[in-house]
């Protein structure tokens, strides 16, 4: 009788000490899985993000100028509209081969990611929208907005003053540039040149400002 509970008990104190071992082999996970996640999430924005500084704005992140602009309704569509929301803009133009070149993966993120706290805005350097549906003969997922240059001649990749207004004053000097905005109305990031949009990167780095 005494044999077998002496047996019992040391079966119980073995079973007691991997409970514990196991608990603390959960427990460290637990604390080392947020971590784990925001080093991914550090690794996918440092990949998406091109530039700290910019031209207009200075250091990022920085307050987002506040704008104005038409949709193809000839609504006009402020940015501060969108505030509580994160907003990721996209500064193009239909001469733009580059800005041709990124426009599909552009359109698979934003279907992909398409939700209530999420705004895709893609301001086109363009005169007349006759020339932003030459490109986007369908339309688009994202919002299109009409950012038209001050000059009135032809418009050219080679001339600072084929972009539009808007584009300036956000220290753009060519297309495609891009900028993520924060719910807070604060520029995160500032993107220079294409992206590949509908990557598992860019994605990650995008979900995990909305999540904030």
């Amino acid at each position: 009788m005494s044999d077998a509970y002496l047996v019992d008990a040391r079966k119980l104190a073995a079973g007691g000490a991997a409970l514990v071992v196991g608990l603390g082999v959960a427990g460290l996970f637990v604390w080392m899985t947020p971590r784990a996640a925001a080093r991914e999430t550090r690794a996918a924005c440092d990949g998406l993000r091109s530039e700290q500084t910019n031209p207009a704005l200075g250091a990022i992140p920085a307050v987002a100028p506040d704008f104005e602009a038409q949709d193809h309704t000839g609504k006009m569509v402020r940015l501060s509209d969108f505030r509580g929301k994160v907003v990721l803009i996209n500064f193009w133009a239909s001469w733009c081969n580059v800005c041709k070149a990124e426009k599909p993966s552009f359109s698979n993120m934003t279907e992909e990611m398409a939700q209530d706290d999420f705004v895709v805005l893609s301001l086109a350097s363009n005169h007349a929208w006759s020339d932003v549906r030459k490109i986007l003969p369908r339309g688009a997922p994202f919002r299109v907005l009409l950012d038209p240059p001050a000059d009135i001649g032809r418009p050219g990749p080679l001339d600072d003053d084929n972009l539009g207004a808007i584009a300036q004053a956000w220290g753009v000097k060519a297309v495609p540039d891009s900028f993520l905005i924060d719910k807070k109305g604060n520029v995160r990031m500032y993107m220079m040149n294409k992206r590949d949009w509908d990557t598992a990167v860019a994605e990650t780095c995008l979900q995990a400002l909305i999540d904030e």
